[in-house]
């Protein structure tokens, strides 16, 4: 009986850490900012941008390869709450994600059977001037992995010459 209490308390513990690590702020970063991490999998070559906490933990156990922090986004907590959301959305077929801020673009691929995954994010997207720009890219010959987003300029137009399609800035985000 001990050893069930035990365990039910240590996944609570390792629960706990990863919500109360889900909005996790360094110091040299602004306290309204969180970090948004970009992960790899070596496997299929997709990469997702999720939030510190459980999820990169669970990925990095699959062998998902951490790339650190991709960029900083505002705590969505009031009054912060009032930003745009980003989708991340999953299509069961291909096993790819993708991220939008497009309401009509989210329902289009749902109507072709991809899953809403929900809020990924919210963003100041409709703020001119806030942030850096983060830029979606395509992949037409990839089956997983087809849309990857960056802030760098040189990864996007490595990409470019590698035959990728440039989709423009998706969001502004933070470097601290």
């Amino acid at each position: 009986m001990k050893k069930i209490g035990l365990v039910i308390l240590a996944a609570m513990a390792f629960i706990m850490g990863g919500v109360i690590n889900a909005h996790q702020v360094s110091a040299d970063t602004d306290p309204l900012h969180e970090r948004l991490y970009r992960v790899y999998n070596p496997n299929s070559g997709e990469h997702l941008l999720i939030p510190a906490g459980w999820e990169v933990l669970t990925l990095e156990k699959a062998r998902w390869k951490s790339e650190g922090v991709a960029f900083y986004i505002p705590l969505t907590e009031p009054p912060y709450s009032g930003y745009p959301v980003v989708q991340r959305l999953y299509t069961p077929n291909a096993g790819d994600h993708n991220y939008t801020t497009s309401d009509f673009e989210a329902a289009s691929l749902v109507s072709i059977g991809w899953n809403n995954d929900g809020t990924a994010f919210r963003f100041p997207v409709a703020k001119e001037n806030t942030g850096v720009p983060v830029y979606r890219l395509y992949n037409p010959n990839a089956k997983v992995g087809s849309h990857h987003f960056t802030m760098s300029s040189f990864e996007r137009d490595s990409l470019i010459k590698a035959g990728w399609i440039n989709e423009g800035i998706a969001f502004n985000a933070y470097t601290k």
